[in-house]
């Protein structure tokens, strides 16, 4: 036997022993919502042995609508921040997962209900929901001895389980933990205040005079939405945007609030307005009380780090974090995080080094810091989106999201700067990895 043939066959026989290694992998997903389930579903599809741990009865995270606030009635907190008329803000192609496309008669912006059917299809079609332990609510995420131990208890018996595993994947979002903005004088204001996260409907405000803070997308689409049935909206936010839009009589912008009385507040222009009701739509924390501190993250309200391609712990590269981008088509960047993850379980590919990854976070935090702009800003994509996903690519070898993805929301999002009443009434077409057609819809 020579030589050449003697190391081609050790070595395919490594490649064996390696390959058999990796499906043996325990992975253990942390929540059932969409970046959840698409972990799931290309772990299955390698046949890598994973458990999803979800604490309520449902899959769907966030884009299940739950009428009620607080707790639910397991004493848990009401996940969801889902309101009873919102249609999504991204065009239907930028909400398909990969290979599983919505329905064409499905309009294209759809309703939360629609697309909350669409993703327990999902599940369904893929055959998801036997790895899936219900009711199961993560309390402990701990490293010891270079393994995963994770203890959860299951909300109704309380029984407590702890297991572990070699890799884990958190996918609980982060649009749950209310950011409030803690405003002087706020507890002496005799009216209601509440966060968007426990916004349902706009029916109690009717006829009333009500101070929405915030532009983001909740900020904008609440505060639309308020004001339909509003006597009158008081807007306050500091966005630089340009927002287009021809706002009805009673909708008056304002800028940052100084401090509330009893009554109203007075603004930092010096004006002061009356009241009687405020919606804080100032967005979420990041929230992971679950990850203890042998997981080697800093945890901060508006940031996690450090991160290498916006989700692999650094310092403990065998857990991935899903879905911390910030101005992006989430649920396309959701799908080829998970593709990624996937690959990176299966070990189609090697992570640069310690030092190298430290490296790219320091670099990244440097530019933001140049810039001038807060930490908080680490998780934006933004412009950067279509060439993080090439970079997905390169490195792991994952199919690469099409361009047009990128192309779509920035033509949609000049359609949001255009006019927040009609930006929805567009259809988008795919007609190829570059290119797309929009049309109004009929």
């Amino acid at each position: 036997m020579n030589r050449s043939f003697f190391l081609i066959c050790a070595f395919y026989q490594f490649s064996v022993i390696l390959a058999i290694n990796n499906q043996n992998q325990r992975v253990c997903v942390i929540g059932a919502g969409v970046a959840g389930l698409s972990t799931g579903r290309y772990l299955k599809e390698e046949g890598i042995p994973f458990t999803i741990l979800e604490a309520t009865k449902y899959v769907g995270g966030t884009w299940r609508y739950d009428s009620r606030v607080g707790t639910d009635e397991n004493g848990l907190p009401i996940h969801t921040s889902m309101y009873k008329h919102l249609r999504t803000n991204l065009p239907k192609p930028t909400m398909e997962l990969r290979g599983f496309p919505i329905p064409r008669k499905v309009q294209s912006f759809p309703s939360w209900q629609v697309y909350y059917d669409y993703i327990k299809d999902y599940a369904e079609h893929f055959d998801l929901l036997k790895h899936i332990k219900f009711l199961h609510n993560v309390i402990s995420v701990k490293r010891i001895n270079n393994i995963w131990k994770v203890k959860h208890k299951h909300v109704i018996s309380e029984e407590e389980f702890e297991e572990e595993y070699d890799f884990v994947v958190v996918g609980t979002g982060h649009h749950s933990k209310p950011n409030m903005p803690n405003i002087p004088g706020e507890k002496l204001f005799k009216g209601t205040i509440i966060h968007s996260h426990d916004y349902r409907v706009p029916d109690g405000y009717k006829n009333r005079r009500v101070l929405v803070i915030g532009s983001g997308p909740s900020g904008m689409d609440i505060g639309l939405e308020v004001c339909d049935v509003s006597k009158r909206l008081l807007h306050s936010h500091h966005s630089v945007v340009n927002f287009r839009t021809p706002f009805p009589t009673q909708y008056v912008r304002k800028p940052d609030v100084k401090e509330f009385n009893e009554t109203g507040a007075f603004f930092v222009d010096g004006t002061f307005e009356e009241f009687d009701d405020v919606i804080y739509c100032t967005g979420y924390e990041y929230d992971y009380p679950f990850l203890d501190k042998s997981c080697g993250l800093e945890m901060a309200k508006q940031s996690v780090a450090p991160l290498y391609k916006y989700m692999v712990n650094i310092n403990q590269p065998t857990m991935v974090i899903m879905g911390l981008v910030v101005r992006a088509c989430l649920v396309v960047a959701l799908d080829a995080q998970a593709r990624y993850a996937t690959a990176l379980i299966k070990g189609n590919f090697t992570l640069p080094s310690h030092e190298d990854m430290t490296l790219d976070w320091q670099q990244r935090l440097n530019a933001l810091l140049s810039q001038g702009k807060p930490l908080s800003h680490i998780h934006f994509l933004g412009e950067k989106e279509d060439d993080y996903y090439a970079e997905l690519t390169k490195e792991s070898g994952i199919e690469r999201v099409p361009p047009v993805m990128f192309k779509i929301r920035t033509c949609d999002t000049e359609a949001k700067l255009e006019n927040l009443y009609t930006y929805r009434n567009y259809t988008y077409r795919v007609l190829d990895n570059e290119t797309f057609v929009r049309t109004v819809e009929e």
